[in-house]
């Protein structure tokens, strides 16, 4: 099982990014896949969510800017938008066998997202 980010980068104030998630040795449907964050010196946190069995989402109060998608049984993206100095951070991709819990079994390395001011 492996997990692989892209797509991060330096970007203005009120730009957008999308972020990818390609995985490797499993398909996403019998999966949760989420995205977390972590800025310098605060904890991971929730970004949002995507139920591989039935498609329903979940978000944190970023659901007006960010938008989690499954793009293919292999791709999962989180599309930045109207992005903010304070969304500066590493961007996890996750991944959970089922669907009852959104806390990851298995993790990506990351891919870092700086916005300048």
């Amino acid at each position: 099982v492996q997990l692989v980010e892209s797509g991060g980068g330096l970007v203005q104030a009120g730009g957008s990014l999308r972020l990818s998630c390609a995985v490797y040795g499993f398909t996403t449907d019998k999966y949760v896949m989420s995205w977390y964050r972590q800025a310098p010196g605060k904890e991971r946190e929730l970004v949002a969510f995507i139920i591989g069995v039935s498609g329903k989402t979940g978000y944190t109060d970023l659901k007006n800017r960010f938008h989690i998608s499954r793009d293919n049984a292999t791709m999962t993206s989180l599309q930045l938008n109207r992005l903010e100095p304070e969304d500066t951070a590493f961007y996890y991709c996750g991944a959970r066998y089922g669907s009852s819990s959104y806390v990851p079994d298995h993790w990506g390395q990351g891919t870092q997202v700086t916005v300048s001011s």
